[in-house]
């Protein structure tokens, strides 16, 4: 009996985590068979500083995963995050091919590819596209395209972006750890599988990916996604100002982050270290809320997730200055059972397992093409150390 099972691999900048999902017959989701995780070193703000360090650090979690799965790993779907993790919009269009006028798929993947040449992708890669609005002969469409008839289509799509070099060196390292890429997925579009409702992506909402070096900021609105944004500045950044506070070792500080406070310090200084540094995170949220025009105007508000998301005091004072309804992320994934994954930490590597029913538009010749060619690079690299 063939068995339907699917891995995903998200690198972090402090942890890497590896999930085993199986998607049995009648089910809406994927049972999770195996998980894995590890420390992560060679990393810093999502991209790599030290390969071998990162490849270590990817085989130590999936040898976990493949023991508690009983899985042996071969392939994986990989998360991308990190501070040149973006979203760009552009604009393209096409004259309508048919003599008739009769709008075909031909004519829309046209219109799509002159917004893909209208960007400027000096040092980037596209890892995924999504088309935003149409428009026939001026006039906006909404609903079916194919099969009207008019003379120009016009088109406007978000395309999400990535370093073409920070790409080579994570898909370099995880094919050095001996896993197979299948596929890259932006690690707020994984998210988003599992932590956002479909009413909450069509009516407007903020998704807030804090992680330990940096935080993402992604809007979706009826249904897609609109905007993506990633920030230098992550929960790591609270326990660093709380150690220098109180001149006290990293590992107290974590824990006065967490609100394992004790009798020697000041519980008041404490809430000001701490708010003042999400402060920060919410003033750049602020900002770039600001330039896509969603300043207080998502009904669905904002959804903490991540492993900074635990901060005590986080939606408080989000409410507060972004003046939005806040909440913890959370996912209806495991029904009623109790387990270490619903903490939002893990979600990304979770909507992983997802990306198969997702119905997601990749550049997939283009990205093909690059996976052909970072294998190629790694096959050189170990011909040229051979004797």
């Amino acid at each position: 009996m063939i068995r339907n099972i699917s891995v995903g691999i998200d690198v972090g900048s402090t942890t890497t985590r590896v999930v085993v999902g199986e998607f049995l017959k009648g089910e809406k989701n994927p049972k999770v068979i195996g998980v894995g995780e590890s420390e992560t070193l060679g990393m810093r703000h999502g991209y790599v500083t030290n390969s071998s360090l990162v490849a270590t650090s990817i085989e130590n979690a999936v040898k976990i995963a493949e023991k508690t799965s009983n899985i042996r790993i071969k392939r994986a779907f990989i998360s991308l995050s990190g501070t040149t993790l973006r979203s760009e919009i552009s604009t393209g269009g096409t004259i309508v091919s048919k003599a008739d006028g009769e709008v075909t798929s031909l004519d829309i993947n046209k219109a799509l590819q002159d917004c893909e040449d209208n960007l400027n992708l000096d040092n980037k890669k596209i890892i995924h596209m999504y088309p935003i609005s149409f428009r026939l002969d001026g006039k906006e469409v909404l609903g079916r395209l194919e099969g009207m008839r008019g003379t120009k289509l016009e088109a406007r799509a978000l395309f999400v972006t990535y370093s073409k070099v920070h790409l080579e060196d994570l898909l370099g390292a995880v094919a050095e750890a001996g896993v197979e890429t299948i596929d890259v997925v932006a690690s707020p579009v994984a998210i988003s599988t599992v932590a956002l409702s479909e009413k909450q992506k069509i009516v407007g909402v903020a998704l807030v990916d804090i992680g330990d070096q940096r935080t993402s900021l992604s809007v979706f609105e009826n249904g897609l996604l609109v905007s993506t944004y990633t920030f230098s500045i992550g929960s790591g950044d609270i326990t660093n100002d709380i150690a220098l506070g109180f001149k006290i070792p990293l590992e107290k500080a974590e824990d006065l982050k967490l609100g394992n406070i004790t009798e020697e310090i000041s519980k008041k200084k404490l809430d000001e270290i701490v708010e003042a540094r999400l402060c920060d995170i919410f003033e750049s949220i602020e900002n770039n809320l600001k330039k896509i025009k969603r300043s207080e105007l998502l009904p669905a508000g904002i959804v903490f997730v991540g492993g900074g998301s635990d901060t005590p005091g986080l939606v408080e004072l989000s409410k507060t200055t972004l003046k939005l309804p806040s909440s913890i992320g959370n996912t209806d994934m495991f029904g009623n059972v109790k387990t270490k994954l619903r903490d939002p930490s893990w979600f990304t590597v979770l909507g992983l397992l997802n990306n198969k029913k997702e119905n997601t538009n990749y550049s997939d010749s283009s990205l093909n093409n690059f996976f052909k060619d970072v294998k190629n690079a790694i096959k050189s690299s170990i011909k040229q150390l051979m004797p």
